[in-house]
Formats: structure tokens, sequence, C-alpha cells
């Protein structure tokens, strides 16, 4: 285990056992929203290396601006 996270568990074991709950509650929800955000990154992938495909292919056909110059 990391040693912060070890030293976050030596203070969450100090508090109140409604607060340690709350505390861990925060923490699973946290990773796993993680771990949601990492599967879809993931999905979409393939999607995105399309869209910067096509991206550069119509920046090297000449069909784009600078943004500058849009504003």
């Amino acid at each position: 285990m990391a040693h912060t996270l070890e030293s976050a568990v030596v203070v969450a074991k100090a508090l109140p056992v409604e607060e340690q709950e709350a505390l861990a509650a925060i923490l699973i929800e946290e990773i796993t929203s993680e771990q949601r955000w990492t599967r879809s990154f993931a999905a979409s992938l393939p999607a995105l290396r399309a869209l910067a495909a096509e991206a550069l292919a119509e920046h090297r056909a000449g069909q784009t601006r600078p943004l500058d110059e849009l504003m």
C-alpha cells in the first residue's frame, strides 16, 4: 500500500465509525467512477482515432482554417 494511503487509513481509523463509513463510501464511489471512465474512454478509442484521421485528412486537403481566423 502506498505510504500516503497508509497515512490516510491511520487518520481515518481515528474518526468516529459513522465518519469512517461515509469516507469509505466516498472512496469506493470515486474508485468505481474512475474505473467506469477508464472503460468508457478505452471503448471510445476507435472512434477517436477515426475522428483524428478524418481531421488530419481534411487539414492535409486544405479544408481547415486556423482557429484565430474564426474569431
